[in-house]
């Protein structure tokens, strides 16, 4: 089964899909107030997210870090952010990208 790239506009879905419809079809399960704007089937079986492009860098390790602000806020998103800026110092734009990014994994 293809994997495919679904982007509306504010996700972006990674799915198995036999085909382009169904794939389509996902999105309109998933977030039915939104449509696709864009769909790529993807050219290999897996999916790969640089950290740098989420803006996670440097020698501290932000994924547990981020993961431990998200169990100390008990999955509370904007007060996980908070504890993120308050533990490690990084600006808000960087402390929400981190914490989200670790939210998709399933912290």
């Amino acid at each position: 089964m293809p994997l495919f790239e679904i982007e509306t506009d504010a996700h972006i879905i990674i799915t198995w899909a036999d085909d382009e419809r169904a794939a389509t079809e996902v999105v309109r399960e998933s977030y039915p107030g939104e449509s696709a704007t864009r769909i790529t089937r993807r050219p290999r079986d897996s999916w790969v997210i640089s950290k740098s492009a989420l803006g996670i860098t440097g020698a501290l390790d932000p994924c547990s870090t981020a993961r431990d602000c998200l169990a100390k806020a008990a999955g509370d998103k904007v007060h996980a952010i908070r504890l993120y800026m308050q533990q490690t110092g990084a600006d808000l734009e960087r402390s929400r990208k981190v914490i989200e990014s670790n939210m998709v994994v399933g912290w």
